[in-house]
Protein backbone atom coordinates (compact mmCIF):
# COMPACT_ATOMS: atom_id res chain seq x y z
CA UNK A 1 0.00 0.00 0.00
CA UNK A 2 0.57 3.37 -0.19
CA UNK A 3 -0.06 5.61 2.40
CA UNK A 4 0.68 9.65 2.85
CA UNK A 5 2.04 10.02 6.19
CA UNK A 6 1.22 13.96 7.15
CA UNK A 7 1.65 16.22 10.23
CA UNK A 8 1.32 19.29 12.58
CA UNK A 9 -1.64 20.51 9.42
CA UNK A 10 -2.07 23.35 12.23
CA UNK A 11 -5.28 24.62 9.88
CA UNK A 12 -3.66 25.36 6.96
CA UNK A 13 -5.83 24.48 4.17
CA UNK A 14 -3.83 25.62 1.36
CA UNK A 15 -1.25 23.71 2.45
CA UNK A 16 -2.84 20.60 2.73
CA UNK A 17 -4.60 20.63 -0.02
CA UNK A 18 -1.80 21.38 -2.24
CA UNK A 19 -0.10 18.08 -0.46
CA UNK A 20 -3.81 16.04 -1.01
CA UNK A 21 -3.46 17.41 -5.22
CA UNK A 22 0.40 16.37 -5.37
CA UNK A 23 -0.15 12.57 -3.67
CA UNK A 24 -2.07 11.27 -6.80
CA UNK A 25 -3.64 7.89 -5.88
CA UNK A 26 -3.30 6.81 -2.14
CA UNK A 27 -4.42 3.36 -0.34
CA UNK A 28 -4.72 5.67 3.34
CA UNK A 29 -4.03 8.94 5.10
CA UNK A 30 -2.00 9.04 8.45
CA UNK A 31 -1.87 12.16 9.82
CA UNK A 32 0.25 12.70 13.23
CA UNK A 33 -1.37 15.29 15.21
CA UNK A 34 -1.55 19.17 15.45
CA UNK A 35 -4.19 19.60 12.75
CA UNK A 36 -5.95 22.68 14.19
CA UNK A 37 -3.74 25.81 15.69
CA UNK A 38 -2.08 28.80 14.62
CA UNK A 39 -3.97 29.01 11.50
CA UNK A 40 -7.32 30.38 9.79
CA UNK A 41 -8.90 26.70 8.39
CA UNK A 42 -9.67 24.36 11.43
CA UNK A 43 -12.98 23.10 10.34
CA UNK A 44 -12.50 23.24 6.58
CA UNK A 45 -8.90 20.63 7.37
CA UNK A 46 -10.73 18.66 9.55
CA UNK A 47 -13.51 18.46 6.99
CA UNK A 48 -11.02 17.55 4.63
CA UNK A 49 -8.69 14.78 6.33
CA UNK A 50 -12.44 13.38 7.47
CA UNK A 51 -13.40 13.55 3.41
CA UNK A 52 -10.25 11.43 2.47
CA UNK A 53 -10.84 9.09 5.45
CA UNK A 54 -7.62 10.24 7.03
CA UNK A 55 -6.91 8.18 10.73
CA UNK A 56 -4.40 9.77 13.22
CA UNK A 57 -3.59 10.77 16.71
CA UNK A 58 -4.03 14.17 18.93
CA UNK A 59 -1.52 16.74 19.06
CA UNK A 60 -0.96 18.82 22.00
CA UNK A 61 -2.58 21.60 20.05
CA UNK A 62 -6.05 19.66 19.02
CA UNK A 63 -5.70 18.65 22.99
CA UNK A 64 -5.85 22.56 23.85
CA UNK A 65 -8.25 23.67 21.21
CA UNK A 66 -10.52 21.13 23.29
CA UNK A 67 -9.75 22.21 26.22
CA UNK A 68 -8.09 19.15 27.66
CA UNK A 69 -4.77 21.08 28.13
CA UNK A 70 -3.32 24.33 29.37
CA UNK A 71 -3.06 26.74 27.31
CA UNK A 72 -0.68 28.50 29.12
CA UNK A 73 2.25 26.49 28.56
CA UNK A 74 2.22 27.83 25.12
CA UNK A 75 3.90 31.52 24.07
CA UNK A 76 1.33 34.13 23.69
CA UNK A 77 0.87 33.66 19.94
CA UNK A 78 0.04 30.12 19.88
CA UNK A 79 -2.01 30.52 23.22
CA UNK A 80 -3.69 33.42 21.64
CA UNK A 81 -4.26 31.11 18.32
CA UNK A 82 -5.37 27.83 19.82
CA UNK A 83 -7.93 30.05 21.97
CA UNK A 84 -9.36 31.82 19.25
CA UNK A 85 -9.63 27.95 17.54
CA UNK A 86 -11.25 26.81 20.29
CA UNK A 87 -13.93 29.46 20.39
CA UNK A 88 -14.67 29.02 16.60
CA UNK A 89 -14.87 24.88 15.67
CA UNK A 90 -17.96 23.41 15.01
CA UNK A 91 -19.38 20.51 16.80
CA UNK A 92 -18.72 18.21 14.34
CA UNK A 93 -14.74 19.50 14.64
CA UNK A 94 -14.69 18.90 18.16
CA UNK A 95 -16.30 15.81 17.67
CA UNK A 96 -14.11 14.76 14.89
CA UNK A 97 -10.82 15.90 17.45
CA UNK A 98 -12.41 14.35 20.64
CA UNK A 99 -12.10 10.94 18.86
CA UNK A 100 -8.93 10.86 17.74
CA UNK A 101 -6.19 8.49 20.11
CA UNK A 102 -2.68 9.49 21.63
CA UNK A 103 -1.35 7.15 20.38
CA UNK A 104 -2.05 4.26 17.21
CA UNK A 105 -0.47 1.00 15.89
CA UNK A 106 -0.94 -0.03 12.79
CA UNK A 107 0.53 -3.51 11.55
CA UNK A 108 4.65 -2.35 12.05
CA UNK A 109 4.32 1.26 12.56
CA UNK A 110 3.22 3.35 15.77
CA UNK A 111 1.79 6.44 15.42
CA UNK A 112 2.31 9.79 18.49
CA UNK A 113 2.68 13.20 17.77
CA UNK A 114 5.10 13.79 20.24
CA UNK A 115 7.14 10.81 21.24
CA UNK A 116 6.26 7.34 22.18
CA UNK A 117 6.88 8.67 25.97
CA UNK A 118 5.06 11.54 25.41
CA UNK A 119 3.09 11.10 23.21
CA UNK A 120 1.42 14.54 23.24
CA UNK A 121 3.85 16.84 24.52
CA UNK A 122 7.97 15.81 24.22
CA UNK A 123 10.08 17.16 21.54
CA UNK A 124 12.43 14.65 20.15
CA UNK A 125 15.18 16.78 19.59
CA UNK A 126 18.67 15.17 20.64
CA UNK A 127 19.98 12.08 20.68
CA UNK A 128 19.49 11.00 24.12
CA UNK A 129 15.59 11.75 23.95
CA UNK A 130 15.75 9.67 20.54
CA UNK A 131 17.83 6.99 22.03
CA UNK A 132 14.99 6.75 25.11
CA UNK A 133 12.26 6.73 22.36
CA UNK A 134 13.46 4.47 20.24
CA UNK A 135 12.98 1.89 22.74
CA UNK A 136 9.45 3.12 23.76
CA UNK A 137 7.07 1.51 21.16
CA UNK A 138 6.50 -2.49 20.85
CA UNK A 139 6.62 -1.63 16.76
CA UNK A 140 9.53 -2.05 15.09
CA UNK A 141 8.91 1.90 13.47
CA UNK A 142 7.24 5.17 14.61
CA UNK A 143 5.69 7.77 13.17
CA UNK A 144 5.62 11.21 15.31
CA UNK A 145 5.85 14.97 14.45
CA UNK A 146 5.55 18.19 16.85
CA UNK A 147 8.83 19.58 16.05
CA UNK A 148 8.44 20.74 12.10
CA UNK A 149 11.31 19.63 10.93
CA UNK A 150 11.65 16.40 9.37
CA UNK A 151 14.25 13.77 11.10
CA UNK A 152 14.91 10.38 11.03
CA UNK A 153 16.70 8.55 14.07
CA UNK A 154 17.74 4.99 13.71
CA UNK A 155 19.01 2.36 15.85
CA UNK A 156 21.99 0.58 14.95
CA UNK A 157 22.89 -2.02 17.77
CA UNK A 158 22.49 0.78 20.25
CA UNK A 159 24.29 3.51 17.76
CA UNK A 160 21.60 6.00 17.11
CA UNK A 161 22.08 8.00 13.75
CA UNK A 162 20.42 11.34 12.67
CA UNK A 163 19.68 11.44 9.48
CA UNK A 164 18.14 14.64 8.05
CA UNK A 165 15.88 14.15 4.29
CA UNK A 166 15.78 16.50 2.14
CA UNK A 167 13.20 16.96 -0.83
CA UNK A 168 13.12 13.01 -2.23
CA UNK A 169 14.89 11.34 0.27
CA UNK A 170 13.83 7.63 0.59
CA UNK A 171 14.60 5.72 3.50
CA UNK A 172 14.95 2.43 3.48
CA UNK A 173 12.85 0.14 6.28
CA UNK A 174 15.20 -2.72 7.55
CA UNK A 175 16.02 -3.80 10.50
CA UNK A 176 16.66 -0.95 12.12
CA UNK A 177 14.14 0.42 14.76
CA UNK A 178 13.13 4.15 13.15
CA UNK A 179 11.66 7.04 14.68
CA UNK A 180 10.95 9.30 11.35
CA UNK A 181 9.61 12.68 11.87
CA UNK A 182 7.90 13.96 8.41
CA UNK A 183 8.04 17.81 8.93
CA UNK A 184 5.03 19.81 9.23
CA UNK A 185 2.73 20.42 6.52
CA UNK A 186 1.05 23.72 7.32
CA UNK A 187 3.83 25.97 9.12
CA UNK A 188 7.79 23.95 8.62
CA UNK A 189 10.20 25.11 10.84
CA UNK A 190 13.49 24.10 9.30
CA UNK A 191 14.10 27.16 7.14
CA UNK A 192 12.33 26.06 4.26
CA UNK A 193 8.65 27.39 3.75
CA UNK A 194 7.99 25.03 1.58
CA UNK A 195 5.12 22.29 2.85
CA UNK A 196 6.44 18.65 3.82
CA UNK A 197 5.11 15.29 4.16
CA UNK A 198 6.66 11.87 3.70
CA UNK A 199 4.86 8.67 1.63
CA UNK A 200 5.09 5.14 3.36
CA UNK A 201 4.84 2.25 0.98
CA UNK A 202 4.54 -1.03 2.64
CA UNK A 203 5.29 -3.01 -0.54
CA UNK A 204 8.99 -1.45 -1.48
CA UNK A 205 9.66 -1.12 2.04
CA UNK A 206 10.56 2.34 2.07
CA UNK A 207 9.52 5.95 3.56
CA UNK A 208 9.83 8.91 1.14
CA UNK A 209 10.08 12.50 2.20
CA UNK A 210 8.57 15.02 0.08
CA UNK A 211 8.60 18.99 -0.16
CA UNK A 212 6.08 20.98 -1.64
CA UNK A 213 5.51 24.73 -2.82
CA UNK A 214 1.89 26.16 -1.74
CA UNK A 215 -0.14 29.33 -2.19
CA UNK A 216 1.10 30.84 1.48
CA UNK A 217 -0.12 34.17 0.79
CA UNK A 218 -3.66 32.72 0.53
CA UNK A 219 -3.45 31.69 4.41
CA UNK A 220 -1.82 34.65 5.25
CA UNK A 221 -4.85 36.72 3.45
CA UNK A 222 -6.74 34.48 5.90
CA UNK A 223 -5.00 35.14 9.32
CA UNK A 224 -5.08 38.59 8.50
CA UNK A 225 -8.68 38.79 8.26
CA UNK A 226 -9.42 36.49 11.06
CA UNK A 227 -6.84 38.86 13.17
CA UNK A 228 -4.30 36.19 13.67
CA UNK A 229 -0.85 37.55 15.39
CA UNK A 230 0.81 38.69 12.88
CA UNK A 231 4.24 36.76 14.00
CA UNK A 232 2.52 33.68 12.85
CA UNK A 233 1.60 34.90 10.13
CA UNK A 234 5.30 36.43 8.79
CA UNK A 235 6.67 33.24 10.06
CA UNK A 236 5.55 31.52 7.26
CA UNK A 237 7.13 33.32 4.55
CA UNK A 238 10.25 32.46 6.70
CA UNK A 239 9.76 28.43 7.31
CA UNK A 240 10.76 29.05 10.66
Amino acid sequence: MRIAVLSDIHANLPALDAVLAALGEVDAVWHLGDVVGYGPHPDEVVARLAEVGAIGVRGNHDEAALGNLDATYFNPAARWAVEWTGGRITTETRAWLEALPERLEIDEMTLVHGSPRDPVWEYVTTTPAARANLGAFATPFCLHGHTHVPAAWCDDDGQVELVRPSDGSELALGARRLLLNPGSVGQPRDGDPRTAYAVYDDHERTVTVHRLEYDIAATQQKMVAAGLPDWLIQRLSRGR
